[in-house]
C-alpha cells in the first residue's frame, strides 16, 4: 500500500485529487475526493443513476480511456503526448491511478495549459504546439472527452512546447460507434478539435459569455 499520509496534493480538480509519488517522484497518483462518487450519484438526472456509483468513479473511467483500441499497441510515437499508464494502486487514501507525472525543466509539475494561456497568451509556439498535438490524435486515433485547458499540460522538451493530454482519455459519444470503427472515430476526434480550440478562444476572452454558450455559438459558426 502506498501511503500518502506526509503528502499534500500539488494539484486538484472537481473530482481528485493529484499527488507526487512518495517512493516515485517521477510518478503521479489520483485520488477521488472522499464522497464524491455519491455526491455525483446523488445529483445525476435519472437516466444516469441507474449505471450505479461506479459510473462516477473518474479513477475508474481513466482506467476505461487507456483500454481503448488506440492505445493497446506499442507504435512509435504514441506516447508522445500522454502519460503512461500504471494501473490502479492501493493508497491509505483509497484506490488511485497512477500515471507518469509530466514535469517541468526544474523538476515541477508542467503547468497546465490554462496556466501557460494566462502568462503568455495563444503565441506561436504553443499554437505550433497545439497543432503538432491534435495531428497526433487524428494519426493515432486516440479518442477523448472534451480537450479543456486544465487537462493538458505544457513543457518544453527539445527546445519546443509539448502539450499532454493528463485526464479525460475516453469516450463521450452515447453510442459506441468511435470506439470500434475508424471512420466514426476521426469524426469524433475531429469535433473534439473543434472544441478544443474553442476553449482557447474562449480561455482568451473575459469570460463574460458562459462556456456552455460559447460553444454553442461557436459550433454555429
Amino acid at each position: 500500500m502506498i501511503d500518502l499520509g506526509q503528502s499534500q496534493p500539488f494539484a486538484s480538480g472537481g473530482n481528485r485529487f493529484c499527488y507526487r509519488h512518495p517512493q516515485e517522484p517521477l510518478l503521479c497518483i489520483k485520488i477521488m475526493r472522499p464522497g464524491r462518487t455519491m455526491e455525483l450519484l446523488g445529483r445525476a438526472p435519472w437516466y444516469k443513476r441507474w449505471r450505479g456509483e461506479k459510473y462516477f468513479d473518474d479513477n475508474l473511467r481513466e482506467q476505461e480511456g487507456y483500454s481503448q483500441r488506440a492505445l493497446q499497441q506499442e507504435q512509435k510515437g504514441l506516447w508522445r503526448h500522454l502519460p503512461r499508464w500504471y494501473g490502479i494502486q492501493q493508497t491509505n487514501l483509497g484506490p488511485g491511478v497512477v500515471t507518469d507525472l509530466i514535469l517541468d525543466s526544474e523538476g515541477n509539475p508542467a503547468p497546465t495549459l490554462r496556466q501557460y494561456l494566462n502568462e503568455h497568451g495563444l503565441n506561436g509556439e504553443v499554437q505550433s504546439a497545439l497543432e503538432r498535438f491534435t495531428e497526433w490524435l487524428l494519426e493515432y486515433g486516440v479518442l477523448t472527452k472534451n480537450l479543456i485547458a486544465h487537462n493538458l499540460v505544457v513543457r518544453e522538451e527539445e527546445g519546443k512546447l509539448q502539450i499532454y493530454v493528463v485526464d479525460g482519455l475516453g469516450c463521450a459519444s452515447f453510442l459506441p460507434l468511435p470506439q470500434v470503427s475508424d471512420f466514426f472515430a476521426k469524426r469524433y476526434i475531429q469535433r473534439r478539435i473543434q472544441r478544443m480550440w474553442l476553449r482557447v478562444e474562449w480561455e482568451l476572452s473575459d469570460k463574460s459569455t458562459p462556456w456552455r454558450k460559447f460553444e454553442s455559438q461557436g459550433l454555429k459558426r
